[in-house]
């Protein structure tokens, strides 16, 4: 998504401007000594285009860009407020962690799918722990950290933290080139159903059947991930001649179920 020359929260993004480390640096040398309102309101302007590139990663949800960025800022501001100055670390890096985590905090509070209160509580300590781990050690924790910050099994804090986290639909792409668009349903299976179980072992029947270059195709497009182009240069034909051939072998396959 981009942010050229639109307006977001009443801010023309085009007009942004960024501030060098050494400025933000010393801006917040300026704020701990004096709390100059002036250079907090100007590390905050420099530090926008930072908001505005973490809130891309949440966009597309249904939720309104304006109400993401000014939940950003609050991140910023967080950051701001609680950045360490005797810490080796870069302004930016200590940023998107905080600015991420209120970003998620506002995703789980207006979820629309209902989670149990006892994983809405943990994963709310975990997420507390994180914000609390991050301005300690200046990164973002890791899960072993996170849960040992609490007292919490490692599993049960990813199993908290994983019910919160947004649905992604079937039918959201993972993989695109050259118009071979894989979803992510295209990676899912029951492998505990019968029939599909049946139809793995027919299918693995005819591809033994198959012609050996055909074979060789199947396996580089649909195990290996090759697109049909990639094929081609690998195996020494034309891109037309690859998906003719890998056309016919799926027609064989599908013909066998």
């Amino acid at each position: 998504m981009g942010y050229n020359k639109v307006v977001i929260s009443g801010i023309n993004t085009s007009e942004l401007t960024t501030l060098k480390e050494e400025e933000k640096i010393a801006l917040l040398k300026e704020i701990k000594a004096t709390g100059s309102k002036a250079a907090r309101d100007k590390l905050i302007k420099g530090n926008l285009r930072l908001v505005l590139s973490v809130i891309q990663k949440f966009t597309g949800r249904g939720e309104d860009v304006d109400d993401l960025f000014q939940i950003g800022v609050v991140g910023l501001i967080k950051a701001i407020n609680n950045f360490d100055l005797t810490k080796e670390v870069r302004f930016s890096t200590y940023c998107v962690p905080m600015i991420s985590g209120e970003l998620r905090r506002h995703l789980r509070d207006y979820s629309q799918i209902k989670v149990s209160r006892s994983l809405r509580d943990l994963a709310y300590k975990a997420i507390q722990a994180r914000e609390r781990l991050t301005t300690k050690l200046q990164r973002e924790p890791d899960i072993d950290e996170i849960a040992a910050d609490i007292g919490e099994k490692r599993s049960e804090v990813v199993i908290a933290l994983e019910s919160i986290s947004d649905p992604v639909s079937l039918y959201e792409p993972v993989y695109s080139d050259s118009g071979d668009t894989v979803y992510i349903m295209d990676q899912i299976g029951d492998k505990n159903d019968i029939e599909s179980w049946m139809d793995e072992l027919t299918i693995r029947d005819t591809i033994k059947n198959l012609g050996e270059r055909e074979r060789n195709i199947i396996y580089l497009r649909f195990m290996k991930g090759r697109t049909q182009v990639e094929v081609a240069n690998e195996i020494g034909i034309s891109q037309a001649q690859v998906s003719r051939l890998e056309k016919g072998a799926i027609n064989r396959i599908k013909n066998s179920i």
